[in-house]
């Protein structure tokens, strides 16, 4: 499996694909591969190597998700109640109509409560401005920041339906996390540090660049619609207002490796308990009831194209996680968990296999047709040469 998969990644470089990438491969107690190919920046010298640093983006979303869940085990949150009890921010919450004729937001209150659960799922009624042209338009109405900006003002945006009555992908995790903030008293990485970083080893995942981090920082890309690459400077607030639970982690392929592995092995790994079992289990079933994930339509091409990892197959959500209902193409068996991250960061867990793997690239925009054939390229390895 370690050749073949040295062949897929190497060639993917080689053709001009992609400037670098990493991968790994693990079952819950060891890991079964790790390399790195290509450069950290398209033309420099510096290769890419195991430990290189990436933006993780939304693959912050499980490490929020599980902080949010070892509250809720502890009876600091409850999962179903109002979420306002903890942040009262989210009581003032209003869902958008529509516009009037001076293209002005016409809001109103929710039917609803938005809860943990909401946020978790992606069932708040919480949007993204790049898939959802209706929060664009009351950013620009508003004057009201982007989510990448890490305000306060960023999270603050309207619903695009009441709470629990449909699927939309957007900025609930990074509420999730304030939550998390209001419950335990510690700001978000300091709670990450104590109750997730340090318990599982998990020693180049943080919101901050630290400078020996920064030394093994892999370069963002663009790629233009002739299908080149070009370098594009990018960063997220390195003191922000707002630690974003959704969106800003930077972080290594070993470190995310380890989470996935504890999750793999019941919330645990060499002997730290993060999770009860149960919990876990119960992260990975649908959440969401009758409601599908659904396709995810750009408004912003620059940041991402059209989004469907399954096409015609019904996608469920756990607390965290996409959850696939039918055997992948490429050998992912049914209630496997997975995501991704914006600069085409992609991981999948597979409780029934014991087994879990990524990729990981920093080019923009999110599904990146070439990176997207060389994950299913990657995983199709994987499983087809397993023992």
């Amino acid at each position: 499996m370690q050749n073949r998969l040295d062949e897929v990644l190497s060639a993917a470089v080689e053709r001009g694909d992609i400037p670098g990438v990493v991968a790994t491969v693990a079952n819950g107690s060891q890991s079964l591969y790790e390399n790195a190919f290509g450069q950290r920046a398209l033309g420099g010298d510096e290769a890419m190597t195991s430990d290189s640093v990436f933006w993780i983006a939304s693959m912050t979303k499980a490490i929020t998700g599980i902080a949010a869940m070892q509250l809720v085990e502890r009876g600091v949150i409850e999962l179903d109640g109002p979420a306002a009890e903890y942040l009262p921010e989210l009581g003032e919450t209003q869902v958008l109509e529509g516009f009037d004729n001076n293209d002005q937001p016409l809001l109103r209150a929710p039917k609803n409560q938005i809860t943990l659960r909401h946020l978790l799922t992606h069932t708040s009624g919480f949007a993204y401005e790049i898939w959802n042209e209706d929060i664009g338009k009351y950013q620009q109405a508003t004057g009201a920041p982007g989510i990448l900006n890490a305000e306060k003002a960023s999270l603050k945006m309207p619903l695009v339906f009441d709470p629990g009555t449909g699927f939309e992908y957007g900025i609930g995790l990074a509420w999730a996390g304030r939550v998390v903030e209001a419950a335990s008293g510690q700001r978000l990485g300091d709670y990450f540090q104590q109750q997730l970083f340090e318990p599982l080893g998990m020693r180049d995942t943080a919101f901050k660049i630290r400078p020996d981090m920064r030394e093994r920082l892999v370069h963002m890309h663009a790629r233009g619609p002739d299908g080149s690459l070009i370098l594009f400077p990018f960063e997220t607030p390195q003191d922000p207002e707002v630690q974003l639970g959704g969106e800003a982690l930077y972080g290594t392929a070993p470190d995310y490796q380890r989470l996935m592995q504890m999750l793999l092995n019941g919330g645990e790994l060499d002997g730290e308990r993060v999770l009860k079992a149960d919990t876990v289990a119960r992260m990975g079933r649908n959440q969401i009831g009758v409601i599908d994930f659904a396709a995810m339509k750009t408004v912003m091409p620059p940041l991402s194209n059209d989004t469907d990892f399954y096409p015609g197959m019904q996608q469920k959500w756990g607390l965290s996680f996409l959850i696939n209902t039918e055997k992948s193409p490429q050998g992912r068996p049914a209630g496997s968990l997975s995501w991704a991250g914006l600069p085409n960061c992609y991981y999948w867990i597979d409780p029934k296999t014991q087994i879990s793997g990524a990729i990981y690239t920093q080019i923009l925009p999110f599904f990146d047709p070439k990176v997207v054939d060389l994950f299913r390229a990657f995983e199709s390895t994987v499983y087809d040469n397993l023992d």
